[in-house]
């Protein structure tokens, strides 16, 4: 989205975006010896970035690792399937001791709240949770927060401090699309201000929310960026504004060097802000060579898909044309009928069924797309939590087959199969299918079985319809073609 001049946008015109190149090499300057670590409310958050860590469970000595193997690591805390009190609980453990290692290793640590781009999640009780390990651990709390859940390469962008998201070929407000109806998530502002008082119950006075906007991050760059940040305390929380990366890059500095003079700083953010944050250069989308830097292995692919959004429907449809998969379908009403007895038989035979068709093709695992919810937020959670432990029971099952490479549709599902299908306890991101988008795992620390064969992170609400078919086929690599 690069602007010429004061081009005519969706949401007015606006001032043409800084130099990029120029910031990052700053930030990188300002980024020696400080580390970054995210966590991560599912696992889709690293689909802007490169050659960073992913823990995928709570082990301090995972921790330590990551952050001695790379300057940006990110913690799966899967947070988004859980309840309220137990998403706080997560993120208060895990914070405290990515802190602790940090310390023993003598490192400084930027803290990123990673959650969805679409605004649903434990938005404000995971600020709160971080918020107040910082406080134990230092002495006191964030300055401010900066709000920045912007998710560039999908389409999520803000102007105005109203968030938008690409749908189709236009743009829309992101209160009114289906996102914003979710069963356990859902909000009606569009406005993010008022979004986070609305999200709060209004326990967030307005006066505590404020905001960097276009004009002062184009306009007066850096220094006009810093007296926002400088102007802010108590913890307040700042939204950016942000059309493309040179906005965020800008932001980023000025974020960098408050901290640099004492200033102290957590970000809730999609995942376009961690790449500005740790002043990475894009990278293009990965090559044959790249998917496959080893002898490919023999063996099937298996694709698991749990995300029930229509973007998703319209994708499967694609890929069952594309690819011609083994269709392998885990009936939920049926599971969620079943007694324990009868739900341990059913998932036997399934996995039994799933790993047989692997040694014929490759293999599509989908839920039954008729949608099932409780009737509350927390009984949809309930729900989604026994589905995604049926899912990862076929599939650990399914992993006798050994296939030659995993995808997983889907936030929750992709972490679940990760973890406890395919026993991932660490990954590094090689790169993304496209730019911006669906990454690529390289499992380091998982079930013998996994290592050396990619696991693919496709999120649920990303892609165009043809999305997932094209990853599919080249992962797939029926051609052998680069």
């Amino acid at each position: 989205m690069k602007d010429e001049g004061r081009a005519a946008t969706p949401w007015g015109p606006v001032p043409p975006a800084a130099d990029g190149a120029a910031l990052r090499a700053r930030i990188r300057a300002l980024r020696a010896g400080r580390k970054v670590m995210v966590l991560d409310d599912d696992p889709t958050g690293s689909q802007s970035v490169h050659g960073v860590q992913v823990v995928t469970v709570a082990d301090p000595a995972e921790y330590d690792q990551a952050l001695a193997a790379a300057t940006g690591s990110f913690v799966l805390t899967n947070t988004r399937s859980l309840s309220e009190p137990d998403a706080v609980a997560v993120n208060q453990s895990v914070a405290r001791d990515v802190l602790a290692v940090a310390a023993r290793r003598g490192v400084s640590v930027d803290l990123v709240s990673r959650g969805d781009s679409t605004l649903r999640g434990h938005v404000l009780a995971e600020i709160t949770a971080l918020d107040e390990v910082h406080r134990h651990a230092t002495g006191r709390g964030y300055d401010a927060v900066l709000f920045v859940p912007a998710y560039l390469e999908a389409g999520r962008v803000t102007a105005g401090d109203i968030h938008w998201a690409r749908v189709g070929d236009r743009f829309q407000p992101v209160g009114e699309t289906e996102f914003a109806r979710d069963a356990t998530f859902g909000y009606r502002s569009s406005h993010l201000r008022d979004y986070l008082v609305e999200v709060s119950g209004e326990r967030l006075k307005a006066d505590r929310v404020h905001s960097v906007s276009l004009e002062d991050i184009r306009l007066g760059g850096v220094a006009r960026v810093s007296q926002v940040l400088a102007a802010a305390g108590g913890g307040d929380i700042i939204v950016v504004n942000a059309l493309e990366y040179a906005d965020l890059e800008t932001v980023a500095l000025a974020a960098l060097t408050a901290t640099a003079q004492g200033r102290s700083l957590l970000y809730r953010s999609g995942p376009s802000f961690v790449r500005a944050l740790l002043g990475q250069e894009p990278l293009p989308p990965l090559s044959r060579a790249q998917i496959w830097p080893d002898q490919r292995p023999d063996g099937h692919g298996l694709i698991v898909v749990g995300s029930h959004v229509g973007q998703t429907s319209r994708q499967v449809s694609a890929l069952r044309a594309a690819v011609e998969p083994l269709v392998v379908t885990l009936d939920v009403p049926a599971l969620l009928a079943y007694d324990a007895d009868g739900r341990r038989a059913y998932l036997r035979e399934l996995g039994a069924t799933t790993a047989e068709a692997l040694s014929r093709g490759d293999v599509l695992l989908l839920t039954s797309r008729t949608r099932v919810s409780g009737r509350s937020g927390e009984g949809s959670l309930r729900i989604a939590r026994q589905v995604s432990e049926a899912v990862t029971t076929v599939v650990r099952r399914a992993l006798a087959a050994e296939p030659a490479w995993v995808l997983a549709k889907g936030g929750i599902t992709s972490h679940d199969v990760a973890v406890h299908g395919l026993g991932i306890r660490r990954a590094e991101v090689a790169g993304q299918f496209f730019p911006g988008l669906v990454s690529l795992f390289r499992p380091t620390s998982a079930d013998p079985r996994m290592l050396g064969r990619p696991y693919v992170v496709f999120a649920g609400n990303v892609g165009d319809d043809r999305a997932l078919a094209e990853v599919a086929v080249r992962i797939a690599d029926r051609g052998g073609a680069g």
